[in-house]
């Protein structure tokens, strides 16, 4: 069996882990994840720490590259394979997703429901956050969604209808199914801390 020469090190069940997973998937990419466990300490062994000096994960390797950060590691990715999926700078930067992302906590459900209408008039106009396509503003917001839809704030989703079909459009593509599966919801949530 042949080795992919692209090589993801760290646990799918990370959102930032899947966040690369994901992209490589849309872009179709063959690549080989190469499990690690945080229980036992994988990311602060020497080895790990000589392909990230920070001892976190995702990090790809891809010929000579190496990468760490799952936006960087994203975005090389898509430019590389798919470059058609990076959209707009605006919205494909991962600033408004870390806004987002910070506003999935139970002391900030108000400014998550201001930055959800925020989508919601931008889903109005468009099927996709950059637009008519699919793009990496769209897939950032994968991993961290499907951990949040599991709670009982799933329903300030549901109650917008595009941010709604926008989700739902978006789990239900090919790549999101896949990379779901390494990430069973109720088992872990979203981490409060992120890259």
């Amino acid at each position: 069996m042949a080795t992919s020469a692209v090589k993801v090190y760290g646990w799918a069940i990370s959102p930032f882990v899947s966040r690369a997973l994901l992209a490589l998937e849309e872009a179709g990419v063959d690549y080989e994840l190469v499990p690690m466990s945080r229980q036992a300490g994988d990311h602060h062994r020497p080895e790990h720490l000589a392909r990230n000096p920070f001892g976190k994960v995702p990090v790809l390797e891809d010929g000579d590259l190496t990468l760490f950060e799952s936006h960087a590691i994203a975005r090389h990715v898509l430019r590389k394979h798919k470059p058609e999926l990076l959209g707009t700078a605006t919205w494909s930067s991962g600033t408004l997703v870390d806004v987002w992302f910070e506003a999935v906590v139970d002391e900030n459900v108000e400014k998550l429901k201001k930055v959800l209408e925020v989508y919601e008039a931008r889903l109005s106009k468009s099927k996709y956050l950059a637009g008519d396509f699919l793009s990496l503003a769209d897939l950032s917001h994968f991993t961290i969604m499907h951990c949040f839809m599991a709670t009982e704030y799933a329903a300030l989703v549901e109650a917008l209808p595009h941010v709604s079909a926008w989700w739902e459009g978006l789990a239900a593509r090919p790549a999101a199914k896949k990379v779901a599966e390494f990430m069973p919801v109720g088992t872990a949530g979203a981490s409060k801390k992120h890259e």
